[in-house]
């Protein structure tokens, strides 16, 4: 996981976690944390949380057309081979502009995330 979040994303993540998981199944529309991406295809994720195991919930989007809220594995991620000998990266330059449900829904209108 290391490689993909940094320690001070991975605190924000896991704490956006915590304070969701105390509501008792309501949630709060956070912003996304940090932007995975396929530096030679269309996936994209932008993540808002991190669970324990390592679990992260966010906006997925693989490129289909169809992006969707949902669960995705980061140490899964970190060990995806992409072509070219690359893998997933983090968008170093990434700063969330909208809340998760924002993106979202400009995303199931465009059929991908412009983030």
């Amino acid at each position: 996981m290391g490689k993909l979040i940094r320690k001070i994303d991975e605190k924000k993540l896991r704490a956006n976690h915590q304070r969701n998981a105390a509501l008792n199944g309501e949630t709060i529309d956070l912003e996304p944390v940090v932007k995975f991406f396929n530096p030679v295809g269309a996936a994209t994720w932008l993540i808002s949380e991190l669970d324990d195991d390592g679990i992260a919930f966010g906006l997925c989007d693989l490129g289909f057309g169809s992006p969707e809220l949902g669960y995705v594995s980061v140490d899964e991620l970190a060990v995806v081979k992409v072509g070219f000998g690359l893998g997933i990266e983090r968008d170093r330059h990434f700063t969330a502009k909208k809340t998760l449900g924002e993106y979202a829904a400009e995303a199931r209108e465009k059929g991908s995330i412009s983030a």
